[in-house]
Protein backbone atom coordinates (compact mmCIF):
# COMPACT_ATOMS: atom_id res chain seq x y z
CA UNK A 1 0.00 0.00 0.00
CA UNK A 2 1.65 3.09 -0.55
CA UNK A 3 0.40 6.19 1.42
CA UNK A 4 1.29 9.99 1.45
CA UNK A 5 4.75 9.85 3.52
CA UNK A 6 6.31 13.48 3.95
CA UNK A 7 9.08 14.78 6.87
CA UNK A 8 7.47 18.12 8.41
CA UNK A 9 11.09 19.50 8.12
CA UNK A 10 10.74 19.31 4.44
CA UNK A 11 7.20 20.38 4.08
CA UNK A 12 3.78 18.79 3.59
CA UNK A 13 3.25 19.15 -0.16
CA UNK A 14 -0.87 19.24 0.02
CA UNK A 15 -3.23 22.71 -0.15
CA UNK A 16 -3.21 22.82 3.61
CA UNK A 17 -0.99 21.56 7.03
CA UNK A 18 -2.71 17.89 7.95
CA UNK A 19 -1.39 17.81 10.78
CA UNK A 20 -4.40 19.81 12.73
CA UNK A 21 -6.64 18.05 10.83
CA UNK A 22 -5.68 14.42 11.56
CA UNK A 23 -5.48 14.82 15.13
CA UNK A 24 -9.26 15.48 15.48
CA UNK A 25 -11.38 16.52 16.54
CA UNK A 26 -10.15 19.13 18.54
CA UNK A 27 -12.15 21.27 21.31
CA UNK A 28 -11.87 24.86 21.33
CA UNK A 29 -10.02 26.57 24.45
CA UNK A 30 -11.98 29.64 24.52
CA UNK A 31 -10.03 31.55 26.84
CA UNK A 32 -10.86 34.65 29.27
CA UNK A 33 -8.02 36.25 30.79
CA UNK A 34 -7.71 39.96 32.03
CA UNK A 35 -4.36 41.76 32.23
CA UNK A 36 -2.94 43.44 35.42
CA UNK A 37 -4.25 46.70 33.98
CA UNK A 38 -7.65 45.38 33.90
CA UNK A 39 -8.08 45.05 30.24
CA UNK A 40 -10.25 41.76 29.34
CA UNK A 41 -9.15 39.33 26.54
CA UNK A 42 -11.13 36.12 24.81
CA UNK A 43 -9.41 34.47 22.39
CA UNK A 44 -9.83 31.14 21.02
CA UNK A 45 -6.98 28.29 20.86
CA UNK A 46 -7.75 25.30 18.71
CA UNK A 47 -4.71 23.23 20.80
CA UNK A 48 -6.99 22.36 23.90
CA UNK A 49 -7.37 19.27 26.37
CA UNK A 50 -8.61 18.07 29.32
CA UNK A 51 -5.43 16.74 30.96
CA UNK A 52 -6.20 15.16 34.48
CA UNK A 53 -8.81 14.39 36.88
CA UNK A 54 -6.98 15.02 40.14
CA UNK A 55 -6.32 17.64 40.62
CA UNK A 56 -9.06 18.37 37.42
CA UNK A 57 -6.09 20.32 34.92
CA UNK A 58 -6.74 21.76 31.41
CA UNK A 59 -4.46 23.29 29.04
CA UNK A 60 -4.37 24.93 25.88
CA UNK A 61 -0.70 25.77 23.50
CA UNK A 62 -0.04 29.29 21.98
CA UNK A 63 2.05 30.00 18.98
CA UNK A 64 3.61 33.15 20.23
CA UNK A 65 3.59 34.40 23.80
CA UNK A 66 -0.13 36.13 22.80
CA UNK A 67 -2.28 38.11 25.49
CA UNK A 68 -3.74 34.60 26.95
CA UNK A 69 -0.94 33.36 28.02
CA UNK A 70 0.76 36.76 29.29
CA UNK A 71 -2.75 37.33 31.35
CA UNK A 72 -2.64 34.10 32.89
CA UNK A 73 0.98 34.04 33.80
CA UNK A 74 1.11 37.33 35.29
CA UNK A 75 -2.15 36.92 36.92
CA UNK A 76 -2.20 33.15 37.73
CA UNK A 77 -6.13 32.53 36.81
CA UNK A 78 -7.94 32.17 33.52
CA UNK A 79 -11.37 30.71 32.24
CA UNK A 80 -12.03 28.68 29.84
CA UNK A 81 -15.68 28.55 27.83
CA UNK A 82 -17.50 26.26 25.86
CA UNK A 83 -18.14 26.88 21.94
CA UNK A 84 -21.36 25.80 20.68
CA UNK A 85 -22.63 25.83 17.30
CA UNK A 86 -24.54 29.27 18.30
CA UNK A 87 -21.72 30.37 19.96
CA UNK A 88 -19.18 29.85 16.92
CA UNK A 89 -19.57 32.88 15.08
CA UNK A 90 -19.03 35.10 17.92
CA UNK A 91 -15.94 33.20 18.98
CA UNK A 92 -14.87 33.68 15.70
CA UNK A 93 -14.77 37.19 16.11
CA UNK A 94 -12.67 37.20 19.05
CA UNK A 95 -9.57 35.63 16.42
CA UNK A 96 -8.22 38.68 15.84
CA UNK A 97 -5.00 40.26 16.79
CA UNK A 98 -6.13 43.81 17.52
CA UNK A 99 -5.85 44.96 21.14
CA UNK A 100 -9.28 45.51 21.78
CA UNK A 101 -11.88 43.91 24.13
CA UNK A 102 -13.02 41.05 22.41
CA UNK A 103 -16.19 40.58 25.07
CA UNK A 104 -16.98 44.33 23.25
CA UNK A 105 -15.71 43.54 19.46
CA UNK A 106 -18.14 39.75 19.55
CA UNK A 107 -20.83 41.34 21.16
CA UNK A 108 -20.50 39.36 24.22
CA UNK A 109 -21.50 39.98 27.89
CA UNK A 110 -19.39 38.54 30.73
CA UNK A 111 -19.72 37.43 33.40
CA UNK A 112 -16.97 37.73 37.11
CA UNK A 113 -16.47 34.44 38.71
CA UNK A 114 -16.80 33.26 41.82
CA UNK A 115 -12.75 31.76 42.38
CA UNK A 116 -11.11 33.62 40.22
CA UNK A 117 -10.70 37.39 38.62
CA UNK A 118 -10.95 36.38 35.19
CA UNK A 119 -14.21 37.17 33.08
CA UNK A 120 -16.29 34.07 31.63
CA UNK A 121 -18.42 34.28 28.93
CA UNK A 122 -22.33 34.88 29.79
CA UNK A 123 -24.13 32.69 26.88
CA UNK A 124 -21.03 29.65 27.34
CA UNK A 125 -23.37 26.55 29.00
CA UNK A 126 -20.13 25.90 30.41
CA UNK A 127 -17.25 27.37 31.72
CA UNK A 128 -13.92 26.50 33.76
CA UNK A 129 -12.64 29.12 36.66
CA UNK A 130 -8.70 27.91 36.15
CA UNK A 131 -5.81 28.84 38.48
CA UNK A 132 -2.41 28.95 35.98
CA UNK A 133 -0.58 25.84 37.14
CA UNK A 134 2.53 26.10 34.80
CA UNK A 135 3.01 28.13 31.92
CA UNK A 136 5.93 25.73 29.93
CA UNK A 137 7.80 26.76 26.80
CA UNK A 138 7.77 23.64 24.44
CA UNK A 139 10.72 22.28 22.58
CA UNK A 140 11.79 20.56 19.97
CA UNK A 141 13.05 17.11 19.89
CA UNK A 142 16.17 18.50 19.87
CA UNK A 143 16.21 20.61 22.72
CA UNK A 144 15.65 23.94 20.40
CA UNK A 145 13.03 26.46 22.35
CA UNK A 146 10.05 27.14 19.99
CA UNK A 147 7.68 29.77 19.83
CA UNK A 148 4.93 27.75 21.51
CA UNK A 149 3.80 28.04 24.68
CA UNK A 150 2.01 25.34 26.91
CA UNK A 151 -0.55 27.19 29.40
CA UNK A 152 -1.92 24.35 32.15
CA UNK A 153 -4.93 25.49 35.16
CA UNK A 154 -6.11 23.81 37.58
CA UNK A 155 -10.12 23.87 37.30
CA UNK A 156 -11.38 25.40 40.66
CA UNK A 157 -15.04 26.10 39.71
CA UNK A 158 -17.13 25.08 37.16
CA UNK A 159 -20.49 26.46 35.74
CA UNK A 160 -22.69 24.42 33.89
CA UNK A 161 -26.52 25.12 32.47
CA UNK A 162 -28.93 22.74 34.65
CA UNK A 163 -30.73 21.74 30.78
CA UNK A 164 -27.45 19.86 30.24
CA UNK A 165 -27.27 17.83 33.50
CA UNK A 166 -29.70 14.43 33.06
CA UNK A 167 -30.39 12.09 36.15
CA UNK A 168 -27.35 13.14 37.31
CA UNK A 169 -25.43 12.70 33.68
CA UNK A 170 -23.48 15.97 32.16
CA UNK A 171 -25.10 15.46 28.46
CA UNK A 172 -22.46 15.98 26.17
CA UNK A 173 -24.32 16.07 22.85
CA UNK A 174 -26.97 18.66 24.44
CA UNK A 175 -24.83 21.23 24.44
CA UNK A 176 -23.95 20.97 20.92
CA UNK A 177 -20.05 21.71 21.38
CA UNK A 178 -18.42 22.45 18.23
CA UNK A 179 -15.12 21.50 17.84
CA UNK A 180 -11.88 22.74 15.32
CA UNK A 181 -11.05 20.64 11.99
CA UNK A 182 -8.51 21.30 9.46
CA UNK A 183 -7.88 24.00 6.89
CA UNK A 184 -7.98 27.39 7.46
CA UNK A 185 -11.82 27.30 8.30
CA UNK A 186 -13.31 23.84 8.67
CA UNK A 187 -15.23 23.64 11.81
CA UNK A 188 -17.64 20.30 12.94
CA UNK A 189 -20.54 20.03 15.14
CA UNK A 190 -20.87 16.92 17.59
CA UNK A 191 -21.32 13.52 16.01
CA UNK A 192 -23.92 11.23 16.40
CA UNK A 193 -23.35 9.24 19.74
CA UNK A 194 -22.83 5.52 20.56
CA UNK A 195 -22.04 4.09 23.63
CA UNK A 196 -18.96 0.77 24.47
CA UNK A 197 -19.18 -0.20 27.81
CA UNK A 198 -15.68 -0.85 29.25
CA UNK A 199 -14.26 -4.16 30.28
CA UNK A 200 -14.11 -5.59 33.83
Amino acid sequence: MSDHFYRPSEGHRLAHDPFNAIVAPRPIGWIGTRATDGFRNLAPYSFFTALAYTPPLVGFSSNGYKDSVRNAEETGVFTWNLVTRELAERMNATSTTEQVDEFDRAGLAGLDCAEVDAPRVADAPVSFECRTAQVVRLLAADGTPSDNWWCTGEVVGVHIDPALIEDGVYRTELAEPVVRGGGPSAYYELGERFDITRPG
